[in-house]
Parts: structure tokens; C-alpha cells; sequence
């Protein structure tokens, strides 16, 4: 059993670029993007120097929250500019409450197929960032049974899942209404690394799993040859290689890029993953060429982790345009590294602010001053 959530006018936050505009005909689909998840509170400790230590407290010199889980890659792919729709079940609390109100009013994204379901509790995880890592520690309860949803998936340029072993129907109704499938994949806790449970990649256009990931499942043993053996079971094949960067192949026109890393002081890596995804399957929709695609999924990923707090560390056009301004502000830049990026000047908005900026609110439920 569930119940609609929220009756009153939503106020969208309204990206600063749309970068779709030049595509969109009046017979496209309302939704760029779908996705379906559990949604989290995270609670984000930074600035904690080692592992705290037993019988002892710890404090951090920062803290964040907000919502994580699927909000993430949601939040990741709205601030792009993607008109974005999740159906997602939320808890009947204040912390469902404040994950609603954050993705609906503060991210302008469609809710209208996610739920509320009485009494269940939100689940939470707590994440502590310390020595360029993080450990977390999550709580729910038994996840609400599945609703089926009228229209759902609904129609969309493109959809993002996450790969399980138990397959997911959407995947494959989405990928024969026309939608475009992009895939990334969980660390396999069973240690089996089943190729057998990528079976959706059939209906996918493109995988992006890390590199340790990718060579577990082809049982190879470079990135690079991972991602070529991929490209046997999905179209294109995304592999992050960390401080390296990411290397991507096309199976269809045999194409290959490789991106380096850029080079950040990381707060929290909390949510780059979905980042990284997010940035990339912007590039694609626009129809960016490859090396464009994996160089700004790679760019919007190294700008969130200067962030804390998963969905709030994400990217918009104003932070890339600010950054994108500043770095060729910089002297003795590497001439080969700035024309990387030199496809960004043709989309850019005029940077409202210096580099860098800092947006993350800090805590849950800031009342407003009265008026």
C-alpha cells in the first residue's frame, strides 16, 4: 500500500543550459532520463583524520547530508540539464520527507512515479571519508514490496540500472520501447563474478564498471583488454581506471579513447562513480564523439569529489563553466590538456562566479527566517 506524497506546486530548479536543446523535436518524450532505486539519507563525516579508534570519539571537521542511493546518479543527471524521472519508494519519516522535498523541489526531478509507503523507515548510511577513502555503515529495514506503476518504465531517451543477478523486466520493456540502456555494476560480495549475471547486457548500449570490476567478470588481467572483451556482449565498454583515468571502447566502430585523470585534492569520494556515469551518458544523448564523452564524465566526476555528500558534491554547468575559466587562467598549462577540453567552449555559459565554488548545505531542515 502506498500514498501520493506531495500535493503542493513544485518549484524546479531550472538548469542553466540544456544540453539537449539543439535535438529536441515537440514528439520527444517528456523524460531524457528514468531510473528506479532505493533512496537513502546519507550522512557524510569529513576532514577525519585516521580510522576512529576503538573506546574512543572521534570528531570530523565536516559534516553533510543528504539524499544518496539512487538519488545520486539522479541528482548527478538533473544538474546536467536532463529531464529526469525516478520511481523510488520513500520512507514514511522526516527523512523521507527531507529526500522528497531535496529531489522534487531542490533538484527538479520527477517523482511522480515514486511512492511513499506507510510506516516504513528510510534506510540510512553513514559514510566517513579519511586517508582517500571512506567506510560506511547503513541501516534499513525489509525493503517495501515492489508496486507495479502504470506507464512504467516510461517513455525515456534513456534509462541507467545497476546490474543484478536477479534480472529487472524494466530493462528489457525499456530497451524495446527505444530507450537507451547504460549499465554500471556492484561489487559481487559472493566472489563468484558470474559472467552469467550480466545476462542484461544484451539490451544495453553501454557498461561502465570500474577496472577491478571488469576484469573479474572477463577474467583478464589489464583494463584495457577488459573493456575490448566487453565489447563482445554490449556496443560500448567504459572502464574507470582511477588515478589513470578511464579508457572506453566502441565494438560497433572499433573506436577507443583514453582519458587521464585530472588532478583534484579529494574531500569525499562519495557518489563520483554516479557522476562519472552521469556525465557520460550526457555526452552521448548530446552525441559528443567518444574521447568528448570520457573526457567530461572524467571532469564531472574530479569536481564532485572536492565536494562532500554524494548528491550535493554533483556538478552543475555553472561549477564546470567556473572551472573551465579558471584552469585556462592558469599559467604553464599543459597546451595538450587545455585542447582536451577546448570542446567546452562552444556550450559554456559565461562563469556567474570564481572557481571554486561552494554549494553543499551542510546539515538537514534549515528553517527559513520568517518574512
Amino acid at each position: 500500500m502506498s500514498t501520493p506524497h506531495r500535493t503542493h506546486p513544485i518549484r524546479h530548479r531550472v538548469p542553466c543550459l540544456d544540453p539537449l536543446a539543439a535535438l529536441r523535436t515537440p514528439g520527444d518524450p517528456a523524460c531524457d532520463v528514468y531510473l528506479t532505486g532505493t533512496v537513502f539519507l546519507d550522512i557524510i563525516f569529513t576532514g577525519i583524520e585516521c580510522a576512529p579508534v576503538r573506546g574512543t570519539e572521534s570528531w570530523a571537521r565536516g559534516m553533510g547530508s543528504s539524499p544518496g542511493g539512487v538519488a545520486n546518479m539522479a541528482t548527478a543527471l538533473a544538474r546536467l540539464g536532463l529531464r529526469t524521472s525516478l520511481a523510488a519508494a520513500f520512507g514514511d519519516d522526516h527523512y523521507g520527507d527531507y529526500c522528497w522535498d531535496a529531489l522534487e523541489q531542490g533538484e527538479g526531478i520527477d517523482l511522480s512515479l515514486s511512492r511513499t509507503v506507510p510506516g516504513w523507515h528510510s534506510p540510512v548510511t553513514v559514510s566517513m571519508a579519511y586517508e582517500g577513502e571512506r567506510t560506511m555503515i547503513s541501516h534499513g529495514h525489509e525493503a517495501p514490496p515492489p508496486e507495479p506503476v502504470p506507464e512504467c518504465p516510461p517513455p525515456a531517451r534513456a534509462a541507467v540500472s545497476s546490474l543484478s543477478p536477479s534480472r529487472d523486466e524494466w530493462i528489457a520493456q525499456a530497451a524495446a520501447d527505444g530507450t537507451r540502456i547504460f549499465a554500471d555494476v556492484g561489487w559481487d560480495e559472493s566472489g563468484r563474478w558470474d559472467p552469467a549475471d550480466l545476462a542484461d547486457l544484451e539490451h544495453c548500449e553501454a557498461f561502465l564498471p570500474n577496472a577491478e570490476e571488469a576484469m573479474r567478470y572477463t577474467r583478464t588481467t589489464c583494463p584495457r583488454a577488459a573493456a575490448h572483451a566487453l565489447t563482445d556482449r554490449v556496443p560500448v565498454a567504459v572502464v574507470t581506471l582511477g588515478s589513470e583515468g578511464a579508457y572506453a571502447v566502441d565494438g560497433g566502430t572499433g573506436e577507443s579513447a583514453q582519458v587521464p585523470a585530472i588532478a583534484v585534492e579529494a574531500l569525499d569520494p562519495t557518489g563520483a562513480g554516479d557522476v562519472f556515469v552521469a556525465g557520460f551518458v550526457t555526452g552521448t544523448l548530446a552525441g559528443w564523439p567518444l574521447a568528448d564523452r570520457l573526457a567530461f564524465a572524467g571532469l564531472t566526476a574530479a569536481l564532485s569529489v572536492q565536494e562532500f555528500g554524494g548528491s550535493l558534491s554533483a556538478p552543475g554547468w555553472l561549477e564546470i563553466a567556473a572551472w573551465w575559466s579558471q584552469v585556462q587562467g592558469v599559467a604553464d598549462q599543459d597546451p595538450a590538456a587545455l585542447r582536451r577540453y577546448a570542446f567546452l567552449d562552444a556550450m559554456l555559459p559565461a562563469p556567474a562566479r570564481r572557481w571554486p565554488l561552494r554549494r553543499a548545505v551542510p546539515t538537514i531542515g534549515f528553517r527559513s527566517n520568517p518574512v
